[in-house]
Formats: structure tokens, sequence, C-alpha cells
């Protein structure tokens, strides 16, 4: 008889265990899916503020003199855009223009790169990059060494400031600093996955706990809760973020997955670039669109879609929209019946209930937030 394998933790599973967190197994982590509740985590973040634990979450750190041709190789952005101190969203594509993993790649300096990847991936992500690395280039594997907080909603600027001598409120959407964050060295980025301002914070694991606490007690006149992994999937799904393994994966291209802006074909050679050129060349045959429900029902992930009675697909993401008060989703339809308005049915316990496809992202922040 096999043992069962023992949960992974992050550095903050005993301050969630003491906050009464319900913890679940978490694709082999023991994570916080809610703390007070879904809904009203949801809610915290969109109007005020809410702090999650990604310490799950995978890095990577790419050095030497060719490590930028690396990345140039390995994903499909163009890591040359990036100035010191700037960041983006990008992909490691396979030879079929699918995903190995949606990734965030940080220019710390020329010939320095770090990764942050899906915690699912991290050591696939690592193999691969490795793998494909030029000569006079580390690649080293960090997951260990890091703790990573976000810090997402209106209020997280008003929260972090008092914490850091780096000039938070003259960063701008994906950029980054390292500097001294509650009292330790940090990476601090603005970056998230709710779409709302917030930020994202890097520290050594054995502080971790210092600085979510000293976070909190700024963030408590505030508003600010704990959230966990349930109300991070319902914001990312307002926002449209897509989550790997439901929306992308090694079966879906970046062209399908509507991320044509991240696939820079002007930038030279990449793995994928000859099957993502032959796609657009050809035109795609589906794509990821928005949805939300037309009659009352909530299009779970997986619920087959019918379209004139036959199964063309079924529902990547689904849920209901807390802040939007609507059932959402997204869905692979074939592209003739992509268009905004176009209608389809989704099978709820085998009975058919009518969706729309809607313009995404469902959810934007405010113009009036602090984000730059």
């Amino acid at each position: 008889m096999n043992p069962v394998a023992e949960l992974k933790k992050t550095p903050l599973n005993a301050i969630h265990r003491q906050m009464g967190a319900r913890m679940v197994d978490f694709g082999g982590w023991d994570m916080p899916v809610q703390y007070a509740g879904l809904v009203q985590e949801h809610m915290a973040v969109r109007t005020r503020a809410g702090i999650f634990d990604v310490s799950h979450m995978g890095e990577i750190v790419i050095t030497g003199p060719m490590a930028e041709e690396t990345i140039q190789k390995v994903t499909c952005n163009d890591v040359r855009q990036l100035a010191v101190g700037q960041c983006h969203y990008s992909a490691l594509t396979t030879p079929s223009g699918t995903f190995i993993d949606d990734i965030l790649v940080y220019r710390i300096g020329e010939g320095h790169f770090f990764l942050c990847v899906n915690a699912s991936n991290q050591e696939k992500d690592f193999l691969w990059i490795r793998d494909n690395a030029a000569r006079d280039v580390d690649v080293v594997f960090r997951s260990n060494d890091f703790a990573q907080i976000a810090v997402q909603g209106p209020r997280a600027l008003q929260i972090l400031e008092p914490l850091t001598e780096i000039r938070l409120a003259q960063m701008r959407y994906y950029w980054f600093a390292r500097g001294t964050f509650a009292g330790v060295d940090s990476l601090m980025s603005r970056t998230g996955y709710t779409g709302e301002d917030g930020f994202e914070i890097y520290c050594f694991a054995t502080h971790a706990e210092s600085v979510w606490n000293q976070i909190m007690d700024s963030g408590k006149p505030l508003g600010l809760e704990p959230a966990g992994l349930g109300a991070r999937n319902t914001l990312r799904l307002e926002a449209k973020m897509a989550l790997y393994g439901h929306d992308i994966d090694d079966t879906t291209t970046v062209l399908e997955a509507d991320l044509r802006w991240i696939c820079k074909f002007d930038k030279g050679d990449f793995i994928g670039k000859p099957a993502l050129l032959k796609q657009k060349a050809e035109g795609i045959k589906r794509k990821l669109v928005g949805f939300e429900m037309v009659e009352r029902g909530i299009a779970r992930d997986h619920y087959p879609i019918e379209i004139e009675g036959q199964t063309v697909g079924s529902v990547s993401s689904g849920s209901p929209a807390p802040f939007l008060h609507k059932n959402i989703g997204l869905a692979y339809l074939p592209i003739e019946r992509c268009a905004i308005g176009a209608e389809f049915d989704v099978l709820i316990r085998e009975k058919p209930a009518r969706a729309r496809v809607v313009p995404t992202p469902f959810y934007r922040k405010p113009k009036t937030s602090s984000a730059s």
C-alpha cells in the first residue's frame, strides 16, 4: 500500500490555522480556501483590501551573459522591451505554440531575471528552461527560499506605504523595486491576480510570519481582510485572468486563449513561433470567450456546452461573480460563434441553460483607483 504523500506547507501555514482558515489540498499544498467566507473576502478586495498567501507559487532565477537570449527563446513575449525594474506577463510555449505555463518575468538587471511561475508547474518549468538554456546561463530553482504575499484592493497602497521607504505611490503598474519592507529585504511589484490595484511582496521564507503580521496590523484600521484561494479565483475570473489547468494548458495555443498581445512575432525566433505563425495565417478555429448566464443557473467548471444540440466544448471556468451579481464563465467556442451577443447552452445537471457571449474583462477597476 502506497503511503499518502504529505501536503506541502507554505511558511504561513501555522498562521492560517491560528486564524481559523478552512484548509484544502490545492495541488498538493495545504492552503486556505477561505477565512470568514468567500463572498465577504471577495467584496473586501473590491472595496477595501485583502491579503493573500501565494507562497506556493514558484520562483526561478536566470543569470548569465546569455540569460536574455534564453528567455527570448523559451517565452513568446519580448523581454528586450523590459527596462530594469519592469516585469511582464508571458508564457513558456511548446513547439506547438501551447502553454507549458503562464509566467511573470522580472528584469532585475542586465543578464539577471526573476521568474514567478505556477505552483503546480514549477519543477516542470525549471527543467524546461534549464534544458533549453544557452551556454553560460545559470538557471536556479529558488521556490523554497521565498514567501510571496499579495495585498490587493483600493486601499493596498495606503496599507503598505507606512511599512517601507520604497516609493510605492510612484511605482507604475507592472514595475517593481527592491528594498526594505516591514524591516526585511524584499522585492515589491505592482502586480496582482484580482483586477484591482495592489502589490505582491517577495521576501525570504524565514521572514514571512513577521511580514504578514505587520501588514495585518497596518491594514486592520482600513478594513484589510485575509482572503483565501476561493476569493482569489472569483476575483481573477471577474478580471478574465486565465487559470492554468482550466483556461490554458498544453492543448490550448496562445492565440486561441485570446492572448495574442503577449505573442511578439517580430522579436525573432522562439519555441512555438512557426506553429503560431501557421495558425495565425490559417485562422484560429476556436477562441476563449467570456459569457454570462441568461437563464438561471451557475455554469461550473467542466459543464458541457451545446450549440444547436451539438456538444462543442465545456466551461473552462465558471462561478457566480460576487461583485457583479451575475453568473459568469469562460469557455472555448468555435470562432464563428464568438461574437458578442452570440448565445449557446450550458448543460447544468443535464438540462440546457442559456448563456451569452459578453465583452471582457467582466470587471474593470474604477478609473479613480490609485493604480498608475
